[in-house]
């Protein structure tokens, strides 16, 4: 209980005294976005990068911040030329919770009535793969939007937790199924009830992040894995990540029974043809994404 009482400070601190967030404005282009930057990176600029944005607040997730994240990621995953992307935050915080002050006052009613972020999700529907790389901390909502990206990259620096226990509730998008399902029951079950925050290194070993990499060069890391996936056939890429993540949804039978329709599925494919040829004659595929 005294751990517990030691960091109720500091999680307060990091979630719970962000400024107001105002609703978000239209826009045309990644200057107009107020709590992120966007771009494209990779030699071939076929990775999109959304960096959060609100540094002052450790990147704290405001209804306005996802506003223009969903919207960010819409226009990726309607880009042809980007074949993958990187979400990422700022060297002190990839994002350290929701924003508290924007949900102080919300009753149940409001919460039910107004399906209380169900927008969060929206990152879970882009076919592209999306990995995150995440310096600093990533607790509360950020450990959740990390967790709903494909791929986790961490800077030696990171800590990932659900510190929702010490504010009087329990995470709300995602946490508590997804942490099970990277960590085990245990670990998940340890994190959610005392709000310990785990290292780079402890998240590594868990199984919730792939690769740990110094903090100034995380983010270039991550472009280079995007920039790899991007230069695969981007039409037999998403039915790759569809196949894998069934694997969290379906028992073993129904899991395989998908893999084989995909699989099959990729011979329908110009790309799967050439794929083949390549290899056969020894030299790199060219593909079109048909």
């Amino acid at each position: 209980m005294a751990a517990l009482r030691a960091l109720q400070p500091s999680v307060r601190a990091l979630l719970g005294t962000w400024p107001g967030c105002p609703a978000p404005r239209s826009f045309a282009s990644s200057a107009a976005f107020e709590y992120i930057i966007t771009a494209k990176k990779g030699k071939n600029s076929n990775v999109g990068l959304v960096q959060l944005h609100r540094p002052k607040a450790l990147n704290a997730l405001c209804d306005g911040l996802i506003e223009e994240l969903n919207q960010a990621l819409q226009a990726f995953e309607e880009d042809p030329a980007v074949g993958a992307i990187v979400l990422t935050g700022g060297e002190k915080a990839f994002a350290a919770g929701a924003d508290i002050k924007e949900m102080q006052n919300l009753t149940f009613q409001d919460c039910y009535s107004s399906k209380f972020l169900s927008h969060w999700d929206r990152l879970t529907w882009v076919k592209k793969p999306v990995i995150a790389a995440v310096n600093g901390y990533a607790l509360g909502g950020g450990c959740e939007l990390a967790m709903m990206c494909d791929i986790i990259y961490a800077g030696e620096k990171a800590q990932f937790g659900q510190p929702e226990i010490l504010i009087g509730t329990i995470p709300g998008a995602g946490g508590t199924q997804r942490l099970t399902r990277a960590v085990g029951k245990s670990l998940a079950m340890e994190m959610v009830l005392t709000g310990d925050r785990i290292s780079a290194q402890e998240a590594k070993q868990a199984g919730l992040v792939s690769k740990i990499f110094p903090v100034e060069t995380l983010v270039e890391e991550a472009v280079k894995c995007a920039e790899k996936i991007a230069s695969n056939s981007k039409i037999v890429t998403a039915m790759a990540k569809e196949s894998v993540n069934a694997a969290f949804e379906m028992t073993l039978t129904e899991g395989i029974k998908l893999e084989k329709k995909l699989f099959y599925s990729t011979f329908a494919t110009e790309d799967r043809k050439e794929g083949m040829s390549a290899f056969v004659e020894k030299r790199k595929a060219n593909f079109k994404d048909q």
